[in-house]
Formats: structure tokens, C-alpha cells, sequence
């Protein structure tokens, strides 16, 4: 497990320093994402080279553990909103409404962009609906 959890530290490790190094537009953990998936889609063919971590079921079992206690990672951010209540306090009104707009768009970006791949892959705007019997 702990071969398996230092491997998706590396994995992480390896993104920042990319983004960082590259001073590349996106977050390092998204680019340790992508590395760890070409490690993922690598290791059926070089199996007989890979180490005991990364071939067997130790990896997936790791991330399972990991996402089973992922609500402790939000731990350290509640503690730095509390630690920060006099900013919430001055600019609380601000940031609810830029909570609110920003949640908003995301999910309307996210209603635009399943309509358009709906429309690009054939589904017609009734397709769902005359499927399951409702006129």
C-alpha cells in the first residue's frame, strides 16, 4: 500500500513540476492525472517490467482507500475558512453572489455542451422521450 501510495504521490509530484517548470495553464494535479492514466493504459504491456505496486490490485485498492476517506482532505480547508472569517465577514455578500453566478454558469456550460454532443452524435431533441413512451 505504501509503494502504491507513493506512486500516485509521484504521479502528482511529476505534474507540478511539469506545470511548474513548463509554466503550463493548467493545474499539476490534473497533469499527475494524465500521467498516472498513461501509467494505467502502459502497464498491461510492460507488465513483466513493472514492479509488484503497479501490476496487481495494490493500486486500485489504494485509490479506493484514498476516495473512501476523501472528506477528511476537506478538513484543512474548513479550518482555513475559519481561521479567515473577519475576510467573510468584509466581503461574505461578494462571495456568496459569486458562489451563486459561478454555479450557475457551470451548470449551464454543462446543459450547452450535453446538448451539442447530443446533436453531434444523432440524438434528436424527443429521442429520449418517444423511447420511454411519453408523447
Amino acid at each position: 500500500m505504501i509503494a502504491a501510495f507513493s506512486v500516485i504521490l509521484l504521479c502528482q509530484l511529476a505534474g507540478e513540476a511539469l506545470v511548474r517548470g513548463l509554466v503550463l495553464p493548467l493545474p499539476g494535479p490534473v497533469v499527475g492525472m494524465v500521467i498516472m492514466l498513461g501509467l494505467l493504459a502502459a502497464r498491461e504491456r510492460w507488465r513483466d517490467q513493472l514492479p509488484a505496486s503497479l501490476t496487481g490490485d495494490r493500486l486500485e485498492a489504494t485509490g479506493r482507500g484514498i476516495l473512501a476517506h476523501l472528506s477528511l482532505l476537506f478538513v484543512p480547508a474548513g479550518v482555513g475558512v475559519v481561521q479567515r472569517l473577519d475576510v467573510f465577514g468584509q466581503w461574505g455578500v461578494a462571495l456568496a453572489v459569486a458562489l451563486v453566478v459561478s454555479t450557475a454558469l457551470a451548470l449551464l456550460a454543462t446543459v450547452l455542451t450535453f446538448v451539442a454532443v447530443s446533436r453531434l452524435l444523432g440524438g434528436g431533441e424527443d429521442g429520449g422521450a418517444a423511447e420511454g413512451g411519453q408523447a
